[in-house]
């Protein structure tokens, strides 16, 4: 799969994936009323051009972002998000979050650091050898403990500081994050369906988050533009000693 360059080609592989699809209109928000194309047996359908021109922008915006080596975290607990969020965050090796969102994890960044240098250390120390001076139970008590770090933490071992953007599947499943990111000026980009506010979001894509094939086609683009502009990065010649 490649950047798609051709935005009727954009807009077919979209509807291939279900990309169209909303919920009732009952749960639509205001601000996606222009995104609307209409109503089909009480679903909302959604505006595939429209969504088209928003994936483009966000491609540009990402591709921008790989050019200038910038991280951004991948964020997505949905059962249908889990597993293409992975994939991408390990195409790019960029940190990801698939497990609740702890809160803090950006506006308490420094104490967030602790926890995953706490993992590492104790991973570290089991790699070694080095947790064998301690009791069987001590050593079963610390294998819990890495258990549920890695849980937590695990996708973030790749976040050295603060990411320079995220991107998020359901910017409304994901509000806490998503608000994280605004008060720590951090831009976002997401899959919004029709129940979301995506005036809380720059680079929205409202498109179907409750679609696994939806959410792939369109994090694998995210991916794909990030990798474009990693190949465009100016590298800075070495300086001779």
């Amino acid at each position: 799969m490649q950047v798609e360059k051709n935005t009727r080609m954009s807009v077919e592989n979209l509807f291939k994936s279900g990309a169209h699809f909303g919920y009732s209109r009952s749960r639509r928000h205001p601000s996606v009323k222009p995104f609307i194309y209409g109503v089909k047996n009480r679903v909302q359908i959604i505006n595939l051009e429209k969504t088209a021109e928003q994936l483009a922008a966000a491609l540009e915006f990402v591709k921008k972002l790989g050019a200038e080596s910038k991280t951004i975290l991948f964020v997505g607990n949905k059962p249908e998000a889990e597993r293409p969020i992975q994939t991408v965050a390990d195409m790019t090796r960029m940190p990801y979050v698939t497990e609740r969102w702890l809160g803090g994890t950006l506006t308490n960044w420094s104490e967030m650091k602790k926890r995953i240098a706490r993992m590492r250390d104790l991973k570290e120390k089991r790699e070694k050898g080095e947790l064998s001076m301690y009791t069987k139970k001590e050593r079963g008590n610390i294998d819990k403990e890495i258990g549920k770090l890695e849980r937590y933490f695990g996708g973030l071992d790749r976040l050295e500081k603060l990411p320079h953007a995220l991107f998020v599947v359901d910017s409304e499943h994901e509000s806490i994050a998503v608000k994280e990111a605004k008060d720590s000026r951090i831009p976002v980009v997401s899959i919004s369906s029709v129940d979301c506010n995506i005036n809380k979001v720059a680079y929205p894509v409202v498109a179907n988050d409750a679609s696994r094939e939806s959410i792939n086609y369109i994090a694998h683009q995210i991916a794909h533009a990030y990798l474009e502009g990693r190949k465009e990065a100016v590298i800075p010649e070495a300086v001779s000693a």
